[in-house]
């Protein structure tokens, strides 16, 4: 039976390949007492370990074509929010970045030359201690530039599967437990007190049960003015000013048989019955106990729409939202969520509006349509990719990864093929925000490129380093390891101390910005678990397209920093 599988996979790889990735899901979803390893890293080991069953051959140009893919995606998911990280409030969360990445950077290069790591060792080192699993792809393609034979570049290419599988699981479990449990220490704060303070600056409620965010959903109600409601004989305009603090407003008026529409300056009379929308704690508890509410079917049967729109309008962008809130285009319009790349941002007044923002808004279709017109193009579901765009992207990417290259020393390295394509998904997706029609590719299409994309092409490097596996985990020793565990460790808390002391930024977004210097979405959890708060995702936010780009990078660097 053993025979006839070893014969199988190796005949068929390609089916090998989605057993390793399936494999890897799986052992990825198991919960080791709070932890993950996650689908990549399961995919990894996945790898490693058929590999010791069977020698599956792997083809180089389908890791490549997958890797490029993965790329491509993740450049193209950042890419609306990286020019944002490099302006304005956003510039110490990228100071912060930088700080972890180039420290990460050194102290790998110091630890591969301490233990006398070859290239491939050193690269691994990388990608599993920051837990950046993109740099083993950079880390390949340097690797497969370097004028050795093949024989000796494809030993060297396996050995970066082994350290990071050596290396990731203290990189992701350490990130964790600094972030949750000893920065706060170090630093001498409550997360929790901290991050009620933060909350409360930015306007942002927990809530009560039964009470929702003035940002949240809304309800249309009618009520009936009574001779001797405080409102009759004010205009709309004056009325509003009654319920001030309160976004309420009068969506039609039924006077007698006749339905009016309302302007500012209507004034209000007797047996007028109002249709009312807002908050729904607000329409119970202010004008509830003020007004007859009745049912009026046709008065209430207002077309409503809810539209996702993206934040281009150079007029919005860096405003509050405590102040946009009161512009005369934001009547009867709601906000719901706002999604800042992949993540999703608390809302409150003092939460700042950026470009390439995704605001979900609900309200009277026409009042909608009225802020959209304001605000940004709306973003209606695709089912098509813009393969024109997805195919030329990735090619001049590649052509101007192999055409630029990087002093290092007394080098000039590269900058790879990898890297002009994650550079390529960075400027098509920063293109969306300007040309939202330009180069769309569904969101479901966006994460199968990034989720298949990089666990296939982890599964084939842990089927090519399998065979090799124990006998080159021998080879590097306890060493490498405890090296990792430096790698991990010394950027960690170089940014801590350099966000604290110099950058001076709030405890909760130092940590957020920790966890998005290292792409390390896990330990952003783990301090919003801590905190009791979602708001360390506004340090996240900005720092993670800087991480992504550099720790990727980092890949190619390393290769050429240890074999110069």
């Amino acid at each position: 039976m053993l025979e006839w599988l070893r014969d199988f996979l190796v005949r068929y790889p390609e089916f090998t390949v989605f057993l390793a990735i399936g494999l890897g899901y799986w052992f990825g979803s198991l919960n080791f007492g709070g932890f993950r390893f996650g689908p990549v890293t399961g995919s990894l080991f996945a790898g490693i370990a058929i590999g010791q069953v069977a020698h599956v051959p792997v083809s180089g140009t389908t890791k490549s074509f997958l890797f490029l893919l993965f790329l491509f995606g993740i450049g193209y998911s950042v890419g609306p929010q990286f020019m944002q990280a490099l302006k304005r409030d956003g510039w110490r969360p990228v100071a912060l970045a930088i700080t972890v990445a180039g420290t990460g950077l050194l102290t790998a290069y110091l630890v591969a030359r301490l233990l006398g790591l070859d290239v491939g060792f050193a690269a691994g080192l990388v990608s599993g201690a920051l837990t950046e699993s993109p740099a083993m792809g950079t880390a390949t393609e340097a690797i497969n530039a370097l004028p050795l034979p093949e024989a000796e570049r494809a030993r060297l290419i396996a050995h970066i599967a082994v350290a990071d599988a050596v290396c990731y699981l203290f990189g992701a479990i350490g990130v964790i437990w600094f972030l949750s449990s000893a920065a706060p220490r170090l630093i001498g704060v409550d997360l929790k007190a901290e991050a009620a303070k933060l909350e409360q600056e930015l306007g942002i409620s927990r809530g009560r049960p039964g009470i929702a965010s003035a940002w949240r959903p809304f309800e249309v109600r009618a009520y009936r003015l009574d001779e001797d409601a405080p409102v009759v004989g004010l205009t709309l305009r004056e009325a509003a000013e009654q319920v001030h603090g309160h976004r309420l407003f009068v969506l039609h008026i039924r006077r007698g048989e006749e339905l009016v529409q309302p302007d500012p300056s209507l004034r209000l009379q007797a047996g007028d019955i109002v249709a009312v929308t807002g908050r729904r704690e607000v329409l119970v508890e202010v004008i509830g106990a003020r007004a007859q509410e009745v049912e009026d079917r046709g008065l209430l049967d207002v077309p409503v729409a809810t539209s996702e729109i993206l934040l281009t309008s150079a007029a919005l962008a860096g405003r509050k939202l405590e102040d946009a809130a009161w512009e005369d285009w934001t009547r009867s319009v709601f906000l719901r969520s706002v999604k800042r790349g992949d993540q999703e941002i608390p809302i409150g007044p003092g939460t700042v509006l950026e470009r390439g923002d995704l605001l979900r808004i609900v309200g009277p279709e026409q009042a909608v349509e009225q802020a959209a017109a304001r605000i940004g193009p709306v973003v209606r579901p695709t089912e098509s990719t813009d393969f024109v765009v997805l195919g030329l992207a990735i090619f001049l990417g590649g052509v101007a990864g192999t055409a630029i290259q990087m002093p290092v020393g007394d080098m000039h390295i590269a900058l790879s093929t990898s890297v002009g394509t994650l550079l390529a998904g960075l400027l098509v997706g920063h293109l969306r925000t300007r040309m939202p029609l330009f180069g769309r590719i569904p969101d479901g299409a966006v994460s199968l490129m990034t989720a298949l994309g990089l666990a296939a092409f982890v599964a084939m490097t842990g089927l090519h380093a399998g065979p090799i596996f124990f006998g080159a985990l021998a080879e590097a020793g306890i060493g490498l390891f405890l090296g990792g565990v430096a790698v991990t460790l010394m950027p960690q808390i170089v940014g801590l101390m350099v966000g604290h002391h110099v950058l001076r930024m709030n405890p909760v977004l130092l940590l957020g910005g920790l966890a998005g210097a290292q792409t390390f979405t896990p330990g952003m959890a783990a301090v919003q678990e801590k905190s009791g708060s979602p708001v360390a995702v506004l340090g996240y936010t900005p720092a993670v397209p800087i991480g992504h780009i550099l720790l990727t990078t980092w890949g190619t660097v390393i290769v050429g920093l240890v074999a110069g």
